[in-house]
């Protein structure tokens, strides 16, 4: 299991140039002008993880699988899409399908590209896509509240859990509060997700800043972190051109033009990271002379589900997980010198798996 990230953002703030290096495709035709991407563009891509390739090497693994994420490009935004602008219909249909959302915004100053409001304040732009999203939730929630009436009257249960849900969301959002600020019992966590609140989406920003501010940020920037830690999310420095630029480099030269630029890793390292963070994303990595092979789950993830990654059948048959941590296996040299110093460990059903583990299931078919 990876992740759908939607990249949103206003038009020309640098979003298909980002997804086209992100992907290492011209998928998403970038150009300097509103609406250059009118379908979600959508672009499965390798997890980098060191780990891995260290397993790999360990047990001289034939073939080498990361786990993946899927980002979806999506039509530039622009003040006004929840009543219908520009493509806003479109942009607010595909935003419900992500699990998380990158604003990218612009922090550098260029006459030569365009903005859509004729100035560059990455805070003004993030507050307009977020009351976009704000006023389309409170359209959405006042439809479906007047639906479930009947339901409610006939003491439906799931439309009780639903209405209850909604007014609290609409309350916050009267407030001038996303839906993510509501808190969420454990018990009404499945209801939530399936109302598909375009604010109740976990949101990452992504300052855009020029090639030569890219390890140090600019005012721009800073004025973005500032605004995502009173929130409570988080932000990432990127430049997409550089992006772009390493997209098109083999390993070797893509780690001598980082040093250049004064960086120790690439953008899409720290975005995946970032966006892992955000929607509390771990991994763990199944290893033999077959493949080595990494896989996503959610922080928390009990063993048997994480079994169910990777075949519903492991899951239903669960028997055990035979469990060792990556830094004993890498210390000991692999799965037997571990399992001889006594560093495999047999871990039943209520086993939470950690990050970095590599497993080994036992299950019934």
């Amino acid at each position: 299991m990876g992740f759908k990230m939607g990249i949103v953002g206003l038009p020309n703030v640098g979003k298909s140039t980002l997804f086209n290096a992100l992907t290492r495709t011209a998928a998403a035709q970038a150009a300097n002008f509103p609406f250059c991407t009118i379908e979600p563009n959508v672009g499965d891509v390798a997890v980098p993880d060191k780990r891995l390739d260290k397993l790999a090497g360990i047990a001289k693994s034939k073939q080498i699988i990361p786990t993946r994420m899927t980002f979806v490009d999506i039509a530039g935004l622009v003040k006004g899409a929840s009543k219908g602008e520009g493509l806003g219909n479109q942009f607010l249909a595909n935003i419900r399908e992500v699990d998380a959302i990158a604003h990218v915004l612009r922090c550098f100053e260029d006459g030569d590209v365009t903005h859509v409001e004729g100035r560059v304040d990455p805070v003004a732009d993030a507050d307009t896509i977020e009351t976009e999203l704000m006023i389309a939730d409170i359209e959405s929630i006042e439809k479906r509240l007047q639906g479930l009436v009947r339901k409610v009257r006939g003491g439906d249960k799931d439309a009780v859990q639903q209405e209850r849900l909604l007014k609290a969301a609409l309350a916050a959002l009267e407030e001038g509060k996303p839906a993510r600020t509501v808190e969420v019992d454990a018990e009404d966590a499945k209801a939530w997700k399936m109302l598909q609140l375009l604010t109740a989406k976990p949101v990452l920003y992504v300052c855009n800043v020029a090639e030569d501010q890219s390890a140090t940020g600019n005012d721009h920037s800073k004025a973005v972190a500032e605004m995502a830690s009173a929130q409570g999310n988080a932000h990432v420095i990127i430049s997409a051109r550089i992006e772009e630029e390493i997209a098109q480099l083999d390993a070797e030269e893509a780690e001598m033009f980082l040093s250049e630029m004064g960086l120790e890793e690439p953008g899409l390292d720290r975005l995946i990271r970032a966006g892992y963070d955000l929607l509390h994303l771990e991994t763990y990595f199944t290893v033999g002379p077959k493949e080595a092979r990494a896989w996503t789950i959610r922080s928390g993830t009990l063993a048997p589900q994480a079994a169910g990654v990777i075949h519903g059948d492991f899951e239903r048959g669960f028997i055990r997980a035979e469990t060792i941590a990556y830094d004993d296996f890498v210390t000991l040299g692999g799965e037997q010198a571990a399992k001889d110093a006594g560093k495999m460990r047999a871990e039943g059903k209520a086993y939470t798996v950690k990050d970095g583990d590599v497993l080994h299931f036992l299950f019934n078919t």
